[in-house]
Order: structure tokens, then sequence, then C-alpha cells
């Protein structure tokens, strides 16, 4: 993963507090091929959406599928094959067809916890990246309907050696 990559992770869940949970298919082909093909239709779609505010990265999104376009097309043919295998060969384009209508719509109306700027700073990242590995992490992280609150407060702030206050009741007061 580059740099930059993991700056926009840390930053993202440092900063909130949050952890990204991975689903137990993540680990299998099919897993991360439907991951990939729905992260590309979400920014594509949302980046269209984006397109007229200040934080237009249609640009970056297209250098994003150009420079991931072998990646992208074999999700896409993995599905392709996985829906071939289970529907058979004449119904796995429209299947695909389907399932891409099903996953734009679901966007329509934007990322459910992301705003543009945070997708543009992620398809820019991504776009200068060549790391498979890198673009499957960013895909589960955005894809996740939200990303999983700590339960318990990692960091505490000693103000005497006797004494702990806990950063969490500290930072409400």
């Amino acid at each position: 993963m580059t740099s930059g990559l993991k700056r926009f992770f840390t930053a993202v869940v440092v900063g909130s507090g949050m952890l990204v949970t991975v689903p137990a298919n993540a680990k299998t082909g099919l897993g991360e091929a439907q991951a990939l093909r729905t992260f590309d239709i979400m920014l594509m779609v949302t980046a269209l959406r984006c397109r007229t505010g200040a934080d237009d990265f249609q640009a970056d999104y297209y250098r994003f599928a150009a420079n991931h376009v072998g990646t992208l097309n074999r999700a896409g043919a993995t599905l392709r094959a996985e829906f071939a295998n289970t529907m058979g060969p004449r119904s796995a384009d429209r299947a695909l067809d389907r399932m891409g209508v099903r996953i734009a719509n679901s966007y329509g109306d934007g990322h459910p916890w992301m705003g543009c700027a945070q997708l543009g700073q992620l398809a820019r990242e991504l776009a200068v990246t060549s790391d498979p590995g890198a673009l499957a992490t960013a895909a589960y992280y955005a894809l996740a309907a939200a990303p999983v609150q700590r339960s318990q407060p990692q960091v505490t702030i000693a103000y005497s050696s006797s004494n702990l206050i806990d950063a969490e009741r500290f930072a409400s007061r």
C-alpha cells in the first residue's frame, strides 16, 4: 500500500475512532471480485453525483479506472464466470448487468457516510497506486455500511502519577 493510502486510512480510522471490518468472504476470489465491482460502480456513480460541486473528482475517478482496468476487468470476469456456473452462460451477462444496475441505484443518493471530498481523496490516492491489495482494502473500507465504533477508548491521558482520565470522558467535558 502506498504511503498516501496509509495516511488516508490512518487519518480516517484514527481521527474518527473507527475500525473497519472485512467480510468473511473477503479471502475468496468471488468475495473480492464482488467488492471490487461494487467499489468501482460506487465511485463512478458518486463521481457523477459530485461533479457539480466543489469536490468534483470525476477526473480522479477516470484515472483510477484507467490505472486499474485489468484488476477491475478480472473482477467482472470472475463474477460473470460464477453467474455462468450457477445460471448458465446465456444468463450470465444479464445477471452481471442487473447486478451493476442495483449497485448504481443503491448509490444514487451518494455514499452513506463518506462525502465528495473523502471519496475524491480516495480516488486520487488509488489513481496512483498499482497495488491490487490496496485496491481491495479500499473497497472493503468504503463499502462497509459504516465503520465499526470502538467500544472502549484506546487512549488515556495521565494528569498525575496516581490518576488517569479517560480520553473520551475528558473530551466530552
